[in-house]
């Protein structure tokens, strides 16, 4: 009797490996239910929701995203399509960020940084993978060769006195080319003396 009673106990006792839950896809829907909720958390708005509803105030929640830090794991990490939510799943272990989340202000901070990484995040990869191009040097210009020197004739005296001689001063031109000089046999006309002579020859006629 006894005997009956404690296997029976036995086979009620939830350490019996006959009562161990088996997933019935081999844990096919339990791997895409979780892999769903976790990538959820890569929308700060839903992380909202969840701080509002109070779901950050279950330890068993807090439990289940402790658990659900197994998706960092290289094995797993290869189907995570946002990698922003493993990003967030870390933040949300620590009990600031979850309160701080309740806040609408401070969801839109993080969705306004989000938007931020988004569209500087490719620029700023590529600053860092492609190869910065050389600096171009300047071509250096050709030295023209030395001209050969002219072998100098040696100086005689006279070539001496020639070179060193000071030219001979050009005669200037008179200030008053038409002046006549002193003495001229040309006899300058006045108007009045002709007047005069005019007059007289005239007289002379009538």
């Amino acid at each position: 009797m006894t005997s009956t009673k404690e296997s029976d106990i036995a086979s009620d006792t939830p350490s019996s490996p006959k009562n161990v839950y088996k997933d019935p896809d081999d844990g096919r829907q339990r791997f895409l239910l979780e892999l769903e909720f976790v990538q959820c958390l890569a929308n700060p708005t839903y992380i909202h929701y969840l701080a509002q509803n109070r779901y950050f105030e279950d330890e068993a929640f807090i439990g289940y995203l402790k658990y659900l830090q197994y998706w960092q794991r290289p094995e797993y990490i290869k189907y995570i399509m946002y990698p922003h939510c493993l990003y967030f799943l870390e933040l949300l272990q620590n009990a600031n960020f979850r309160n701080a989340m309740a806040h609408p202000a401070n969801k839109e901070v993080a969705h306004r940084q989000q938007f931020f990484f988004w569209k500087n995040y490719r620029n700023n990869r590529l600053k860092f993978i492609l190869p910065k191009p050389q600096p171009e040097e300047a071509p250096t210009p050709a030295v023209p060769p030395p001209a050969a020197a002219q072998p100098q004739l040696p100086l005689s005296a006279s070539n001496i006195a020639m070179t060193t001689a000071p030219p001979a001063p050009a005669s200037a031109p008179s200030p008053m080319p038409y002046g006549l000089a002193s003495g001229s046999a040309l006899v300058k006309n006045d108007m009045r003396n002709s007047g005069i002579d005019r007059r007289k020859r005239k007289h002379e006629r009538s």
